[in-house]
């Protein structure tokens, strides 16, 4: 058996039983090692030389968490949930709470989406967002996992079609670059107008997947619990902070939002950001200079879990790559397909899900995946566009519902505030139902058509 399957099998059957997913991707990884001929010293070594490549993202996901908590005591969450419920009225009618419902998982879906292109700061927005918008959420009896599936669409598909922002980089320094690279000394050349039109079609399918989601499979009402999601955050909170917002809290909560998003454009440092932000808050008397300490551990152990995840699954990356069992998983699929060009497309999708589950980056797996699928595409004689459509399809599948993607483990990480919203099966499990099988399909009918 391939390592690689037996590694993506492992990790992925105990996250469904609700093991933690840090220790799935760890034993995933040490059963994936062990499979592919490494030495139990290898693959840990393997494993610990790849922890680094996580190591930053980590570190900004605790950053930002700090930031988010230091918000939550300038007023403007308490603010913006009291005008959104004021805006259901002394009498919720089920008209206006449908009115309402809409106009949030709109808000959400376009700031999540102007994260990737106008706006690029990626997850940043989350953390800050969306905790003060739970209360609303539940009042609503609106199903969460109908917002994780708005927040992972706006965090995936603006990049894959637009080259704007995050776009630009995936679409023409990662994916073209590393098609065009891979198909030098083929032939295969690929122009810069090639790669959003070969990618509208799997975007599409993730758009009707958005739209089962919130309109058929996450429609009905569901219930939490009515949790001060403040004093969760907060161990030392107080009981005035309960009260009217002052006009200083909210200005500097402004101030310290603007600062962090634009020292993070500036700088690309999510780290930075946050560390701006927190200090102007604190400078600005929101909390006392003694409750520092206690506010950016209590925003980081908000964060720890997301951050030792993405650490883990760098490190799960790394064993699958020293195994080598990724090109034999390719090559031992396409050995049994003959010339059946539809087959080959299912498989070069369905091998790059298995590549891209553990990985779960996009961004990383492409050099991987290119390398590999497109001298297998011109075997098969896909054109240039199908190419483009089967490598980008293949990458994007593991943004789209990997437990490891920060795609999936954003949207938790805000949902998941008051310990209502489980990562797998409220967030990963959604995501992958309503956009990987759409992404296959999809992605399969370009291949074909172009």
């Amino acid at each position: 058996m391939n390592a690689v399957i037996i590694a993506v099998l492992v990790m992925v059957g105990l996250s469904l039983a609700r093991v933690s997913v840090v220790f799935a991707l760890v034993v995933g990884a040490l059963v994936g090692g062990l499979v592919g001929g490494l030495s139990i010293e290898h693959t840990l070594s393997a494993f610990n030389e790849g922890v680094g490549g996580g190591a930053q993202v980590a570190l900004a996901y605790a950053t930002l968490g700090a930031f988010a908590v230091a918000i939550s005591r300038s007023g403007l969450p308490d603010l913006l949930a009291r005008r959104l419920i004021g805006m259901l009225g002394q009498e919720a009618t089920e008209a206006r709470q449908a009115t309402v419902k809409a106009l949030l998982l709109t808000a959400v879906l376009l700031v999540s989406i102007s994260s990737q292109n106008l706006i690029p700061v990626h997850i940043a927005f989350i953390p800050i967002l969306i905790p003060p918008l739970l209360k609303v959420m539940n009042q609503l009896r609106l199903d969460r996992r109908a917002v994780a599936c708005a927040l992972t669409f706006g965090l995936t598909a603006p990049y894959m079609l637009l080259p704007v922002g995050f776009g630009a980089i995936f679409l023409n320094d990662i994916l073209l670059a590393n098609i065009n690279r891979a198909g030098d000394v083929l032939g295969l050349e690929i122009t810069r107008g090639m790669v959003p039109m070969a990618m509208a079609v799997p975007v599409g399918g993730m758009a009707l997947g958005l739209a089962v989601a919130l309109f058929i499979s996450y429609r009905k009402p569901r219930d939490y619990e009515a949790l001060d999601l403040a004093t969760t955050n907060v161990p030392h909170h107080h009981p005035e902070s309960h009260a009217a917002p002052h006009t200083l809290g909210l200005v500097m909560a402004g101030v310290a939002i603007v600062a962090a998003l634009g020292i993070q454009l500036w700088t690309g440092s999510m780290v930075l950001g946050g560390l701006v932000g927190f200090a102007l808050l604190s400078v600005g008397g929101i909390f006392k200079w003694r409750e520092a300490d206690d506010l950016f551990t209590s925003g980081m152990r908000m964060m720890a879990l997301i951050g030792f995840i993405m650490i883990s699954a760098s490190g799960f990356a790394a064993v699958m790559n020293a195994t080598g069992h990724i090109d034999t998983l390719v090559q031992s699929s396409f050995d049994i397909i003959g010339d059946n060009r539809g087959l080959a497309a299912l498989i070069m999708l369905l091998v790059g899900l298995f590549i891209t589950l553990g990985i779960g980056s996009s961004f990383s797996t492409i050099p991987i995946i290119a390398a590999i699928f497109v001298p297998l595409a011109v075997q098969f004689g896909f054109s240039p566009l199908a190419t483009v459509a089967l490598v980008g399809t293949a990458a994007a599948l593991g943004d789209a519902g990997s437990p490891a993607s920060d795609s999936t483990l954003g949207p938790t990480s805000g949902l998941n505030v008051d310990r209502q919203h489980d990562h797998i099966w409220d967030s990963v499990v959604p995501t992958f139902l309503h956009y990987n099988i759409p992404l296959i399909a999809f992605g399969w009918a370009a291949a074909m058509l172009f």
